[in-house]
């Protein structure tokens, strides 16, 4: 019996073996400025290997997630040697794309941020950009990144910013505005483990100057200026599970990033400033598609620093284009923050490459102010609750081509209404 047994395992095995198809040729159609031998690389499913649809719709998933793909999708064919021929059908995106954020500054102007930014460039999803900010002051810095440079699973990412803001900084007397200037140099490793799982590792070179500003007198004993220079360890991790149908996504997203900040030399006084310090970070995304025309969109943000509890000169910003629509620009700062994002997307009128797409969130936030105990995040003291409409103009067929316009209604004691424009959706 056992003879019969192995006998009949053996030839299920070798029908098994017979009936399996391997790739004779994989082709591209529809490439304009991607490159082919680009897009083989990145693939898992390789020429001379047994025919897996799951590996192929793997495969695809990961292609409609690339910048420079608005989407894809595939088909084989038996050959009369008993091989398959795959073919992948490409629909690319357009690329180079101007960027465009107003909101209200702090002092009553408005402000502005224009960018233009290439996300495939020489046709193998480079990202070559740049911007310019007017927030009160004049900021900007530029981005290379090659995420694919020494390997499907490797790359790198250089960028430049000189950032100059107005910051509020918080004493125990009371707070005073500052104007806050960082130029940073920041070098990154891009690791892609797998389809679901990547990850960051670098350092950024950081020259900051704190010097005091506005109308009203300095505190007393209280510094005008400080300077220091840094050195920032960052190391981030993402877990990205998305399917991605032109402006419709489903799935979970999670991203951590973590910073150690080290002091190199700074001045004397200001102990406070000068620490170092760990600062947390964890967004966690959940999209869901509802029915044909509607896409449900959450954000949970959780951020604490560790070792510079009492600075007033605290890491972690609220404002209109972070985290909160309508509050303002860089209105306060915090040591800790619980934010949660939630909206509701539903398109009004599609035709061709074309979307207007309806919105309603709430957008609501508590800090923890410097000094304070961490407690206070949950008593509501420092809560913002933000309900808001908006509206989406998409193009399909352009990369992150979505134009938003969000108006805020802040709920609560001194709260203000705001508008919102940009580029891209907010989360």
């Amino acid at each position: 019996m056992k003879k019969i047994l192995s006998l009949v395992i053996l030839f299920v095995g070798l029908v098994t073996i017979a009936q399996e198809t391997n790739i004779n040729k994989i082709e591209f159609e529809g490439l304009k400025r991607t490159k082919e031998t680009f897009l083989k690389r990145l693939i898992k499913t390789k020429e001379g290997a047994v025919l897996d649809t799951l590996k192929i719709t793997g495969d695809v998933e990961r292609l409609k997630r690339l910048p420079g793909i608005a989407n894809a999708s595939y088909t084989y064919t038996k050959t009369s040697d008993g091989t398959a021929d795959i073919t992948y059908f490409i629909e690319e995106n357009f690329t180079l794309i101007p960027g465009l954020r107003i909101a209200t500054a702090n002092d009553g102007s408005f402000a502005y941020r224009i960018s233009a930014f290439e996300f495939n460039l020489f046709g193998n999803n480079q990202l070559l950009g740049a911007f310019y900010e007017k927030n009160v002051f004049n900021s900007y810095g530029a981005f290379w990144e090659h995420p694919f440079l020494f390997s499907d699973k490797l790359g790198v990412g250089l960028n430049y910013q000189d950032v100059t803001t107005q910051e509020p900084v918080f004493f125990e007397e009371g707070d005073k505005n500052y104007r806050f200037n960082s130029r940073n140099l920041e070098a990154n490793l891009l690791f892609s483990f797998d389809f679901n799982n990547e990850a960051e590792l670098g350092a950024i070179l950081v020259k900051e100057s704190y010097n005091f500003e506005g109308s009203d007198p300095p505190l007393p004993n209280r510094p005008l200026s400080l300077n220091a220079d840094k050195l920032i360890y960052r190391a981030a991790y993402r877990y990205v599970d998305l399917d991605i149908e032109y402006q419709y996504i489903d799935g979970l997203q999670s991203e951590f990033t973590g910073q150690f900040i080290q002091l190199l030399q700074g001045d004397a006084p200001g102990e406070e400033f000068l620490q170092r310090f760990l600062s947390l970070r964890n967004d966690l995304t959940y999209y869901k598609k509802i029915g044909n025309g509607g896409n449900w969109a959450n954000r949970l943000r959780l951020a604490a620093a560790i070792g510079n509890e009492d600075s007033p000169f605290a890491p972690f910003t609220l404002d209109n284009q972070l985290n909160i629509r309508g509050v303002g620009n860089t209105v306060d700062r915090g040591t800790a923050a619980i934010v949660l994002n939630t909206e509701y997307r539903h398109t009004l009128y599609e035709k061709g490459w074309f979307v207007i797409q309806s919105n309603a969130f709430i957008d609501a936030g508590s800090w923890r102010k410097p000094g304070e105990d961490f407690s206070e995040i949950f008593k509501g003291t420092n809560t913002r609750l933000y309900p808001g409409v908006g509206i989406r103009f998409i193009h399909k067929r352009i990369f992150n081509a979505v134009f938003r316009l969000d108006y805020g209604f802040g709920i609560g004691e001194d709260a203000t209404n705001g508008i919102v424009f940009g580029i891209g959706q907010y989360f």
